[in-house]
């Protein structure tokens, strides 16, 4: 569904991509771990057309997307959840769903979308009419992820879902990660609890300063001792 070939990006004089190359197929969550400014979040950026290219090719479901800006990467079914929540803090919950949904034209699908969301996280439905500012960081969190539901994506792009959460929320969010894969999303996931991320995972790259090191089924990275010892805290 997405792959990415020598892919270079960066912020001015400073590149933070080195030519990376990974792929993600249809119905797969791919995991891509590393350090704080690895280049996690400027991978997805740059996949977003938020960042652009400055070498290498994206492909979307077969498709050059590197030139396209962001806003017809996201009709094509690119959707993204930023990392820091981005929600907008004036407008209620119900409100922010609307406006992930601002490229569709199906009022009738949009509010069994919203609907769905709320299923997935009943206390969002509780707070329907509440602004998104007043709302705790893991409520805007999932008002993150809804939010990006709402574009019905066929591929969502999580980036740091987990962070600065309270171990419950954390466990409920790759709960409901797990629960849109099984209900056949494709998921491209961020993340900084690298354990929590390879468990949820099919297949994971490691990132280290802009550079792919390692590549490998999720099981594999998670056993690995240099993974462990990098990312998980011990050399078990």
């Amino acid at each position: 569904m997405l792959e990415l070939k020598d892919l270079r990006a960066g912020y001015g004089n400073i590149e933070a991509l080195h030519g990376i190359s990974l792929s993600v197929g249809e119905g797969e969550i791919v995991t891509l771990i590393g350090a704080n400014g690895a280049g996690k979040t400027t991978t997805l950026m740059t996949i977003s057309g938020c960042v652009r290219a400055r070498a290498g090719v994206i492909r979307f479901r077969g498709r050059d997307i590197s030139e396209l800006p962001p806003h017809e990467i996201v009709a094509l079914g690119l959707i993204q959840s930023p990392e820091g929540r981005k929600i907008f803090a004036r407008l209620s919950v119900a409100e922010n769903l609307e406006m992930g949904a601002f490229t569709r034209r199906d009022p009738g699908g949009v509010a069994a979308d919203q609907n769905r969301v709320f299923e997935l996280f009943p206390i969002l439905g509780q707070r329907r009419r509440q602004p998104g500012g007043t709302l705790s960081g893991g409520e805007q969190q999932m008002l993150a992820i809804g939010r990006a539901l709402m574009a019905r994506p066929k591929l969502l792009l999580l980036d740091e879902p987990s962070l600065g959460l309270a171990p419950l929320v954390v466990s409920r969010i790759f709960e409901v990660i797990r629960e849109l894969n099984r209900d056949g999303a494709t998921i491209l996931l961020v993340e900084q609890n690298a354990q929590m991320a390879l468990k949820a995972a099919h297949r994971g790259y490691v990132l280290e300063t802009g550079t792919i090191t390692m590549a490998d089924a999720a099981d594999k990275l998670l056993a690995d001792p240099g993974v462990r010892n990098a990312y998980l805290g011990d050399a078990g």
